[in-house]
């Protein structure tokens, strides 16, 4: 009985949580998940600005979800996250898991920014917390990045050069201030996001006090796998757009070290280990807070050569722009090199030709380019140039404490299986009936290449003979060989 029943759903029933960052990636993922899986769920606590999410698959099996999920207006900038004393209340008594997903992810926040919602947001957060009378379990979504500027990355907290209460005290004065002193204060971190990440881990250690809490590190977070559906993202400003940006042949060459680690974790399996982790914290309630390293490196190792060798060529996406053909190197004079062939000279073309029909010019403007710009790539550059080794013993640890009912209803980690996600990633932009066109696109395409290829090795020849007497004594040498050849040939034919 104990096999046929999943443990973490039965926990879950009757239970009411808080997610935060609910308009996010991860966060309509859990929401939907829970709403799925765990249909027993007493009540959904979402604390956003704005509670519009995609309810497709939940609507079908769970008409009356709605009355499940209870929006609460929060703003983590502020004190007490702003929250009016009537949904203050009601939380304060109802909830039993907190899931706390809110965060800036962007790399290139000034550090005043990412202080005050990822920093100062939790530690808000844990002061809402330990006033809840039936909490259980706290569950906050980091980074396996928060930690960078190490090799190798254990599933414990690591030590930070500034303690995180005395940079708070610094986001009162003024951002230009700050600004000017962020690249001594984040030290060898490679960005505001990680080094705000690995402040706020370090912060949870410190006033966490009695409170049952695990920490969720997931490396590149990309596109489902296979929940709601195969190769689901909602928006392009992750690893999966670069992906498509290749697979539509706009992107065609990317900085980063080839024999690198691609780690990416889909974010349903990222959200499966988010949700064990909950059960398991408030379960069996652990004397110091457990850190899951979310990776696949260790277990599926997959290199970035391996995804741009044939990947999108084998998998062609609907109406290419051009032949999926990207080009990985490290070095730094090739890359610019092949930028300006491969993308700066084809989007003048393209706003040229427009210019000529009347046309606005789009190309600068269009959301690929934007994702081409060198400031956008840089920003990945870091991750996509250096390998880690990440530790997964607690991982590994939940794993077993799962039944096959579990294992069955969630996919995890162990499962994953690096190539058949990336055909996972283009379902989700060209379906099964638009393959044969896509495929005879590309066929079309490449021969489109080999003609002009073919036609521009004319012109240069014609050019270069008409100039040079050695060209010309070449070139009427190979003529007159071929035609001797062809000559013999049909003569030889003929004879029998």
């Amino acid at each position: 009985m104990k096999d046929t029943v999943s443990l973490v759903g039965a926990y879950y029933s009757g239970k009411s949580v808080l997610v935060t960052g609910a308009t996010g990636f991860m966060g309509k993922v859990l929401i939907e998940k829970f709403l799925h899986s765990c249909h027993d769920v007493k009540a959904i606590y979402v604390c956003v600005r704005n509670s519009k999410m995609g309810r497709n698959r939940v609507r079908e099996e769970l008409p009356n979800f709605h009355e499940k999920i209870k929006p609460i207006s929060a703003e983590f900038t502020k004190p007490n996250l702003a929250i009016s004393s009537e949904d203050m209340e009601e939380m304060l008594s109802e909830v039993n898991v907190i899931f706390h997903c809110a965060a800036t992810v962007r790399f290139d926040e000034p550090l005043k920014d990412a202080l005050l919602l990822n920093v100062m947001g939790t530690q808000q957060l844990l002061r809402l917390a330990h006033q809840m009378k039936n909490l259980e379990a706290l569950i906050h979504v980091s980074t396996a990045y928060s930690n960078c500027n190490r090799r190798h990355i254990e599933e414990v907290f690591y030590p930070v050069p500034v303690e995180p209460k005395k940079l708070l005290e610094l986001v009162w004065m003024d951002g230009s201030l700050i600004e000017a002193i962020t690249p001594n204060l984040i030290g060898d971190w490679p960005n505001t996001y990680t080094f705000s990440k690995a402040l706020t881990e370090y912060l949870i250690q410190q006033e966490k006090g009695d409170l049952n809490v695990a920490i969720i590190r997931p490396s590149i977070v990309g596109a489902s796998w296979q929940e709601p559906f195969p190769g689901w993202i909602d928006n392009f400003n992750n690893i999966s757009g670069s992906f498509v940006a290749s697979g539509k042949g706009i992107l065609q060459t990317v900085k980063c070290n080839p024999a690198a680690l691609a780690d990416i974790i889909p974010v349903d399996l990222a959200i499966n280990l988010t949700i064990a982790a909950g059960w398991y914290t408030a379960m069996h309630r652990p004397e110091s807070p457990l850190i899951f390293n979310c990776t696949s490196g260790n277990l599926n190792p997959l290199c970035w050569r391996e995804i741009g060798e044939n990947t999108f060529e084998k998998n062609p996406l609907e109406k290419p722009f051009r032949i999926p053909n990207i080009t990985i190197t490290s070095n730094y004079l090739v890359h610019q090199y092949w930028t300006f062939v491969h993308h700066t000279i084809p989007a003048f073309l393209c706003d040229l030709h427009l210019r000529l029909i009347g046309k606005k010019p789009r190309m600068p403007k269009s959301d690929w380019m934007k994702l081409l710009q060198p400031k956008a790539m840089s920003h990945l550059e870091y991750f996509t140039s250096h390998s880690w080794d990440w530790s997964s013993e607690n991982a590994n640890m939940l794993m077993k404490e799962l039944n096959p009912k579990d294992k069955n209803v969630s996919i995890f980690i162990e499962a994953l299986h690096p190539h058949g996600y990336l055909k996972c990633v283009y379902r989700f932009y060209t379906d099964i009936s638009a393959s044969l066109l896509s495929l005879l696109c590309f066929i079309r395409l490449k021969t489109i290449h080999c003609a002009l290829k073919a036609t521009l090795f004319v012109i240069i020849w014609c050019i270069f003979t008409a100039r040079s007497k050695v060209a010309q004594n070449l070139w009427y040498f190979l003529l007159n060989l071929c035609y001797k050849f062809f000559s013999y040939a049909r003569h030889c034919t003929l004879r029998h």
